[in-house]
């Protein structure tokens, strides 16, 4: 069954329309206490970031859950992971999280967890909608939910986060620029670094309702750039809205994407002489990340563009490092979702234990150059039925050899096709960028 309301995350939208609005979350709360808190007692989290509407969804949410006999536990401002975590060890039933994880402040967003602190199934997510399908109805006023506020659920997330690397590193002497992206790890992030001996730095960490993700943040490194050079840090972090994405800045000012932050955690677990296993990236994976984990010795497989599909991929072949060239770093021996703190943690902690910079850490992979282009078209089309695109497509992966990749895939939220192409050559993969886009667009027009 297709999904109406859940897309590859959760379900996000501008606020005030569409989802997006207090009276479907009101139902939604309801919904989910009835698939995920089956019974009068169980207990669900509900956490968020920092934008101003997050208020209004977790009155809705809380008041839908109580209607169905839900207890609700509120954490208040709380990264994304630390939701996954404290869903786990608090026992409860769900967890939500009220967050448009990257984007800004107008649009907005429902994600949950499971009781094991995972994302939820294709089969959950259909059962939710199908009890959105049905008239509300509140239980007998003896069995209303009841709604409390965790107070310490902070700390015990910064002392989680603390715990994924060994308790004898001390950061003193270090220098590290956290930016926050005036999101859900404001409080969080910087603490832990502290906590570990580090000389911090923060940037993004004043929160006003508005100002989430605005010109900061792990989309925006320009301002991690500037300030990791102002300040000589060794390293900057760079941190989304909802605190699942990560990217880094080393001390040259350069920025470390998420295929580079992949590689440095998996050759860091090899020479501390444990298993790396396979690591699993996206088709979009650059094929850099490849070429270095094959001449560490370390498999690599592709999921589907998407962090689930990460997920599923490490789960099918019981791995436990994979992510996405954005910053989404998942790492299953540590903790049960993507969680930006805990893998610039690891990150970190492969610059202690190397003595190197962050610097000199990625220059054992060397990224190749890749060119996109998007070409837009008028509905769903499938490209593997057009001769004239696959003959492109054959050519010029011959033109490339096993040193160049070629990827097309339809975009699962713009009306476009992505024509990507990998090669050592910048100008030949330009060229061919360029030259196969034009298949596209004259095959797909006709």
């Amino acid at each position: 069954m297709e999904k109406r309301y859940f897309g590859t995350d959760g379900i996000r939208g501008r606020v005030g329309q569409g989802s997006i609005t207090p009276a479907f979350m009101l139902k939604l709360g309801w919904a989910v206490g009835r698939v995920l808190a089956q019974g009068h007692g169980g207990k669900v989290l509900i956490g968020k970031d920092t934008r101003i509407s997050g208020y209004m969804f977790e009155s809705a949410l809380e008041a839908g859950l109580t209607a169905a006999g839900i207890n609700s536990l509120l954490l208040g401002p709380m990264p994304t992971p630390a939701i996954a975590y404290l869903t786990r060890t608090l026992h409860a039933d769900a967890g939500i999280v009220i967050s448009a994880s990257h984007n800004a402040y107008p649009d907005n967003g429902v994600k949950f967890f499971a009781a094991n602190g995972t994302k939820l199934s294709d089969d959950v997510e259909l059962a939710i909608e199908a009890e959105l399908d049905k008239d509300m109805q509140c239980v007998d006023s003896a069995l209303l939910g009841k709604a409390e506020r965790v107070v310490d659920a902070a700390g015990r997330y910064i002392e989680f986060c603390k715990s994924t690397i060994p308790s004898s590193v001390s950061l003193k002497g270090m220098t590290i620029v956290v930016d926050c992206a005036h999101g859900a790890t404001y409080h969080i992030a910087p603490s832990v670094f502290d906590e570990l001996g580090a000389n911090v730095v923060t940037i993004g960490v004043e929160p006003d309702g508005l100002n989430i993700n605005e010109e900061c943040g792990s989309t925006k490194p320009a301002a991690l750039q500037r300030a990791v050079l102002e300040h000589q840090a060794n390293l900057g972090i760079a941190l989304d809205g909802d605190g699942d994405r990560l990217i880094m800045v080393d001390n040259k000012g350069e920025v470390i994407d998420g295929d580079e932050l992949l590689y440095i955690i998996a050759r860091s677990r090899v020479e501390e002489g444990g298993d790396a296993g396979t690591v699993v990236g996206t088709l979009m994976s650059n094929l850099g990340l490849e070429v270095a984990l094959k001449r560490e010795g370390i498999n690599f497989k592709r999921a589907r563009v998407g962090d689930r599909y990460v997920m599923e991929l490490l789960k099918e072949g019981g791995w436990s490092l994979g992510g996405e060239s954005s910053g989404h770093i998942i790492c299953l021996d540590r903790t049960s979702t993507g969680d930006g703190i805990v893998s610039a943690l690891q990150v970190v902690y492969a610059v202690y234990r190397s003595g190197l910079s962050l610097n000199e850490l990625k220059s054992g992979m060397t990224k190749f150059p890749q060119c996109m282009e998007n070409v837009r078209i008028a509905g769903k089309v499938d490209i593997s039925n057009s001769d004239s695109i696959c003959t492109a497509v054959r050519q010029a992966e011959q033109v490339l050899g096993e040193r160049g990749r070629v990827l097309l895939r339809a975009s699962g939220t713009e009306p476009v096709v992505r024509v990507m192409v990998e090669g050592e050559d910048a100008e030949q993969v330009s060229r061919l960028t360029r030259q196969l886009a034009e298949v596209v667009e004259v095959a797909l027009s006709s």
